[in-house]
């Protein structure tokens, strides 16, 4: 037994113990006939309790169910009931909030714990069950999920929650919001280790959960799926050239463009292009992203909550539950063509899976290629998608290799002070972060497989770890390439040697070791003329 296993070891311990007082002491509480406890707010005389499917849990919280009846009630509400002009202070607010103790964690077994059974990979919804995180009194004690919905988002709804503008319990209105084309079921949903970042009934959970949703428990969805429009200009440009064919159906004129009093401008108006997409928050199946990359669960779980500050001790008092929906950024998919084609071996299918960079994506710094790639690669999609087939872009929110933008700025300033070579490109990366890239593609592959799809045509992309990612979770990928060199921006010329060099796809261009150092990027003080 390692250091580490024996730490493991005690603590398990240390909460077996702390668990088997607690009983105790409820077992004692129940003798005495006490209904308040950690886990059961206090009853409201005002209502009788409606009957629920599932035994335990109680009703949602007496504060008013419309936003406005809410904002009422913690802009007068009083502790006694009566109504004042006097706005409550942040005290009184809490109470109104938050009427029952602070329930820290839960344990296993504990009394009045009973979790909605959720099967991972199981082949249909009702068989899987709903992934439930809410601790709403409606829901707390049937969780069988931890975290948060939405994301790294949740930090806002906690903050509109405690600033009185969000109801908790609202309840939203699913109506008119079913996806308005079809990501049916495929085998790859019932299989446990193949999707194990997403929760691929996500999109579905207003229909296929509909009962639970109705019978008060917070179900919520973790993708949505819609169509929309895209105008670039980079895609007005490429038409103008010829390089895109303005064929009415994938890629359409522009609604012609209007000066400022209204009359008709002379300006061309440009293009604009149907799409198709989804936005999906992660959902994260422990078991199998701990087995993704090959190691324990318990080692993640711990991982997971010393590094979120603590922020979810069930990571560690509830190893019976399995999913954790995690705070961090998602992704979206855009679709170029018919969506059903993603499944459709016959069809010729164009992918690039691009990781934000909000510095080039948005605002166009030349510093690296990640821009043009993109806009290249969504120009690839529409192509495939006019001769009959399909295009897809995945972009997934992991700023500055999952770094961060503040790490990827001072990594900037490293390599500007210290002589920007290409020989240094990794290496000032992990002087400050400790590691040159933290993205982890094992989990990408996830979507694809939610989405279907089986085989890749053309992978625009020169990255061997989302090459390599693929084809290991069972994807064919036949033909992969690189950016064209006209492209590439010159600064950027470090960054795409660096990666030739470390061994990134490239059909043209050959790097090696010995010739980093003669790539050199501009200094802040040159300028171009």
């Amino acid at each position: 037994m390692t250091v580490s296993d024996a730490i493991l070891t005690q603590i398990l311990g240390q909460l077996e113990a702390m668990q088997v007082a607690q009983q105790t002491m409820q077992a004692k509480l129940d003798a005495l006939g006490v209904k308040d406890t950690p886990l059961e707010p206090p009853s409201t005389p005002t209502k009788a309790r409606a009957p629920h499917p599932v035994e335990g849990i109680s009703p949602q919280s007496s504060v008013a169910a419309s936003p406005k009846g809410f904002q009422a009630a913690l802009a007068s509400a009083s502790p006694a009931g009566t109504s004042r002009v006097a706005p409550l202070t942040d005290k009184e607010r809490e109470k109104l909030l938050y009427p029952g103790r602070v329930n820290l964690t839960t344990y296993p077994d504990q009394h009045g714990i009973t979790p909605v059974p959720l099967n991972w990979g199981a082949v249909t919804a009702a068989a899987r069950g709903p992934a439930i995180c809410s601790r709403l009194p409606s829901t707390i004690k049937a969780r069988n999920a931890i975290g948060a919905h939405s994301g790294s988002y949740s930090i806002y709804r906690a903050l509109s929650i405690a600033m009185g503008t969000l109801n908790p319990s609202h309840k939203p209105d699913y109506s008119h919001t079913q996806p308005p084309f079809d990501i049916p079921p495929n085998p790859a949903w019932a299989d446990p280790a193949q999707i194990v970042s997403l929760d691929p009934w996500g999109h579905l959970i207003p229909s296929v959960f509909a009962k639970e949703i109705e019978a008060g428990l917070d179900v919520r969805p973790s993708i949505a799926v819609t169509k929309a429009h895209l105008k670039m200009s980079e895609l007005d440009d490429a038409a103008r050239r010829g390089d895109l064919e303005v064929d009415g159906s994938i890629v359409m004129r522009s609604r012609p463009l209007k000066n400022e009093d209204g009359s008709p401008s002379d300006a061309e108006p440009g293009v604009e292009v149907s799409t198709s997409k989804a936005a999906v928050e992660p959902v994260w199946y422990l078991p199998g992203v701990a087995d993704r990359f090959g190691i324990s669960e318990m080692l993640l779980r711990r991982a997971l909550f010393e590094e979120t500050g603590g922020m979810y001790p069930e990571l560690i008092t509830r190893p019976d539950i399995k999913v954790f929906l995690p705070p961090i950024g998602g992704l979206t998919v855009y679709i170029f063509g018919n969506p059903a084609f993603m499944r459709d071996e016959s069809k010729e299918l164009t992918l690039r899976v691009h990781d934000e960079c909000n510095g080039s994506d948005v605002f166009g710094s030349d510093i690296c290629t990640c821009k043009p790639y993109l806009t290249y690669a969504i120009e690839e999609c529409i192509r495939g998608a006019q001769k009959g087939g399909v295009g897809v872009v995945v972009y997934f929110r992991k700023e500055g290799r999952a770094l961060g933008e503040v790490t990827k700025y001072l990594v900037y300033n490293l390599r500007k002070r210290g002589g920007d070579s290409a020989d240094k490109y990794f290496k000032s990366t992990e002087l400050i972060a400790g590691v040159k890239d933290m993205r982890f593609q094992a989990l990408m592959p996830d979507v694809l497989h939610w989405l279907g799809i089986t085989k890749i045509d053309k992978m625009v992309s020169m990255s061997d770890m989302k090459y390599d990612a693929i084809v290991k979770s069972g994807i064919r990928i036949l033909k992969r390439y690189d950016i064209p060199d006209h492209l590439i921006p010159p600064d950027s010329r470090v960054e795409i040697d660096a990666k030739i060099a470390a061994g990134y796809f490239s059909s043209g261009k050959q790097v090696t070791e010995a010739d980093l150092f003669k790539t050199v990027g501009r200094t802040w003080e040159e300028t171009e003329h």
